[in-house]
């Protein structure tokens, strides 16, 4: 069995301590770096090329999704895992079109976990049976076009729908993605002409309604 170099994404400390534990007990596997943010592990990949990340879907700045499409493009080789608490066809969906080569849940016992490791690691997909039953209509309705709604926005876009709901204001996203004030303001305009809604309050509850961020954020 070849050596697998992973990185655990995570923003709960606790849990990240908890999981890298776990890996430390599969057998041929070594966790070479940790974090707690999405845009950690982007930064990461630019200087090493890790086998395989593992990372949390719900994350504060950058969530597990659209830091997996920026993992993909700077280390194509790499694969991800992403890790939900929730069986979510939503989630799943857009874990697909992102590249993720895994779909996790965090309850999921020592021995899936080193399962989905060893799959993803010989190049094939893993789901885990609780979402493995969306797999075919996920994959029908990619071949036929975007269809979520999250589907309807770019990764930029969903990136500030994201800041807007965790309660940053178009300056702090303006510093935050290194973007001018107008650009963040377009963008905004642009995603709420896309989902049809015009006011912060309605993205916070479209935002919580995807899963995009946690109610207590």
């Amino acid at each position: 069995m070849s050596h697998i170099r992973i990185i655990l994404v995570e923003d709960h400390a606790l849990v990240r301590a908890g999981m890298k534990a776990l890996l430390q007990k599969i057998e041929g596997t070594e966790v070479v770096a940790d974090m707690g943010d999405g845009l950690e592990a982007v930064k990461y990949v630019q200087t090493d090329t890790p086998d395989l990340v593992l990372m949390d879907i719900a994350m504060p700045g950058l969530n597990g999704l659209d830091a997996t499409a920026r993992i993909l493009r700077e280390s194509p080789t790499t694969r991800v895992i992403l890790l939900s608490m929730h069986a979510n066809e939503e989630y799943l969906q857009q874990a697909l079109q992102v590249g993720a080569s895994g779909y996790l849940l965090k309850g999921a016992e020592l021995a899936e976990l080193e399962l989905a490791i060893r799959t993803v690691a010989k190049g094939e997909r893993y789901l885990t049976p609780a979402v493995a039953k969306y797999a075919i209509e996920a994959y029908r309705e990619k071949t036929e076009g975007p269809v979520g709604p999250l589907a309807k926005l770019s990764m930029r876009q969903r990136e500030i729908l994201q800041l807007i709901a965790e309660g940053h204001t178009t300056k702090d996203i303006a510093q935050r993605l290194n973007l001018s004030v107008k650009t963040v303001e377009t963008h905004r305009s642009q995603l709420m002409e896309r989902l049809e809604i015009h006011d912060v309050p309605g993205l916070v509850r479209f935002a919580i309604g995807v899963g995009l961020v946690q109610p207590y954020s």
